[in-house]
């Protein structure tokens, strides 16, 4: 088989490997990977800006769906031919995270999934959508469950509250139709005026442009009569994380799902939290059960992720760099 593998920390450095299948073990499943997409997780261990200790050599990215091929002795949860795709925090099955459920993600404490065939433990892959390619099923891993998980079960989302989402980036829009299709308003950031256009057509009520107007938070604020969002999700980390608490309403709540501008925040807790009893929240993808809450809803309400471009397997160096530029509206996509 043919695998994504790199020695050394640097995009350049990634290569196509032909390398050996090995058959599942008990209770493994083998998937052949049909697409895999890269989220900015992948894109920090690969260029090595992010530190944890990883295998050398190192197949990268989490986010990968496939046809089941074979499986292993005890294997009872599948069968030759389901469509399926990765589930990121192997053990987390359901409930609330744990210690111990929290130890493996997929392409961090494991190898990753950039190959042809994998061999994962049967509780660690999740039913496809029926309505979904390969391609679509890809983006879900990550993306697809931060975004579910962050507005349904960290924040309750009810018909009739707003959310706030920030960018055009796989979490962000994700949340967008998530939110819309609970019925829920939507006011969205973002920094030219193309990405707008996408947004507003995407069914986002409200949108704002970033680099005009760089008090987005007084905006949201006066969109809402004065009184804030909901719930936002916040992208950036650093540069958002006060912005993010000023748009909020009192009781509000702020999941932070991304740190691009820098993972160490500043806030003043009095002003921030204490007064208006707002909620911060880390929210780490979900639970295997959360993903599967996911996927049904995706079927009911014919959500169709948005890719944004799809690369060829020999392309995986040109994936990257394009994810680098930020120039992508939606998730960018390995077909292998």
């Amino acid at each position: 088989m043919i695998q994504v593998q790199q020695n050394i920390r640097d995009i350049e450095d990634l290569k196509l490997v032909e390398t050996e299948v090995s058959d599942p073990a008990r209770n493994e499943v083998q998937v052949n990977i049909k697409a895999a997409s890269l989220n900015y997780l992948d894109l920090i261990l690969v260029n090595g800006s992010f530190g944890p200790e990883l295998p050398n050599p190192y197949v990268p990215l989490s986010d990968g769906a496939g046809v089941v091929t074979k499986v292993g002795e005890g294997v009872k949860e599948w069968n030759i031919g389901d469509k399926v795709y990765i589930h990121y925090v192997r053990d987390w099955i359901n409930g609330p995270i744990t210690p111990q459920t929290s130890k493996i993600r997929v392409g961090l404490q494991t190898q990753g999934i950039l190959s042809e065939f994998v061999n994962v433990p049967q509780h660690g892959l999740v039913k496809a959508p029926e309505n979904l390619s390969f391609e679509e099923a890809s983006t879900l891993p990550i993306a697809g469950v931060t975004a579910w998980s962050g507005l349904f079960e960290t924040g309750n989302l009810q018909a009739g509250q707003t959310v706030l989402t920030q960018g055009t980036g796989g979490v962000s829009i994700f949340a967008l139709q998530f939110a819309k299709a609970a019925g829920a308003k939507v006011i969205a950031t973002t920094s030219t005026k193309e990405k707008m256009d996408f947004l507003s057509n995407l069914g986002a009520d409200e949108v704002i442009n970033y680099k005009e107007n760089p008090d987005w938070s007084k905006s949201v604020k006066e969109l809402t009569d004065g009184i804030g969002v909901d719930i936002t999700l916040d992208i950036a980390g650093d540069a958002t994380i006060r912005k993010s608490l000023e748009a909020i309403k009192m009781n509000g709540i702020v999941g932070t799902v991304g740190f691009i501008t820098g993972s160490k925040i500043t806030i003043d807790v009095v002003e921030h939290l204490d007064l208006r009893m707002a909620k911060l929240m880390g929210i780490s993808t979900g639970s295997k059960a959360s993903s599967e809450s996911m996927v049904q809803a995706i079927e009911v309400n014919e959500i169709k992720p948005k890719v944004d471009k799809i690369f060829g397997f020999s392309e995986v160096k040109s994936a990257f760099r394009y994810l680098e530029s930020g120039s992508h509206i939606g998730k960018v996509v390995i077909k292998l």
